[in-house]
């Protein structure tokens, strides 16, 4: 299996070009050596199912590999019931449109700390016990919780969404590397850096996980309290760096899949990392010959 590269949503550059229509994406993609698009419904699901089935069989036509990033109301921590109720409906919605358009991961934030981090973890564990108990006729799509960019959330340690991965096969780690290095103040700066929360994450789930693990990446600017704002490869003085990432993937022979969160440019920061991952394997493959 391949590495996969895009972007989460649609640059930029796919509007000023005259298309608006997200069924148009995985073509687009594909023209530019991209192979991964992460479809939005951050602001709520809102996709009908002809729309849905109609990007999906693009994306198959295009060799485009598809996740959704459900909404960000989902707060599976939270001992409101009303919130609760309404987080379940917005996961279940999700992964509808999922099985509409073929995506294989549904990616979603865990939720707040306000009950405290042991509680909120505990009602997250519960809540997502629920939700794989009541959706098992999506049991072929991959439920992937975050890990988070401020401090106050639940999975902006690691440790926390890798305890609801433990659940079950069908829970898996979306790695946010910007929001990793936000909350651990900047840590990631060295291939040892990146490679010591890869093999964590193999460590604890397991090889095949590590080996196909769902990866956000984008620069980002951060205070003590965690992420303030995502920003692009142009800024040069914003980290983290993707190379020692790439590094570190190619010596663990790793296949990921790669979204780019970079804001406006994500498409053109997704093809970087894309060539810069390429060109690292190339490397190593030298080496080694």
């Amino acid at each position: 299996m391949e590495a996969r590269f895009g972007p989460a949503g649609n640059s930029d550059s796919f509007y000023a070009e005259g298309l608006k229509d997200s069924a148009q994406m995985p073509a687009w993609l594909q023209g530019r050596g991209l192979n991964a698009y992460e479809y939005q419904c951050s602001r709520g699901v809102h996709v009908g199912e002809a729309t849905a089935r109609k990007i999906g069989q693009q994306a198959a036509l295009a060799g485009v590999s598809l996740s959704i990033h459900a909404p960000y109301y989902i707060n599976m921590a939270t001992e409101d019931a009303q919130i609760r109720q309404n987080s379940k409906r917005h996961l279940v919605k999700s992964l509808q449109v999922a099985r509409w358009m073929g995506a294989r991961r549904v990616v979603f934030h865990p939720g707040g700390t306000k009950p405290g981090r042991e509680i909120a973890l505990n009602n997250a564990l519960r809540f997502l016990t629920e939700v794989l108990a009541e959706t098992e006729e999506y049991g072929d799509i991959q439920l992937a919780p975050e890990t988070m960019g401020k401090r106050n959330q639940l999975g902006s340690d690691l440790d926390e969404v890798i305890g609801l991965c433990k659940l079950s096969s069908r829970v898996v780690p979306a790695v946010d590397f910007g929001h990793y290095h936000a909350v651990t103040g900047g840590s990631l700066l060295t291939k040892d850096s990146f490679l010591a929360v890869l093999e964590h994450i193999g460590h604890t789930l397991g090889p095949e996980v590590l080996h196909r693990l769902h990866i956000h990446f984008s620069p980002i600017e951060f205070t003590k309290a965690g992420e303030k704002r995502h920003g692009t490869f142009a800024d040069k003085d914003l980290g983290p760096s993707f190379t020692p990432l790439a590094e570190a993937m190619a010596a663990l022979g790793m296949a990921p899949t790669v979204i780019c969160e970079s804001a406006g440019s994500q498409a053109e920061d997704a093809l970087l990392m894309k060539q810069i991952f390429e060109k690292t394997i190339r490397r190593q493959a030298e080496k080694g010959s």
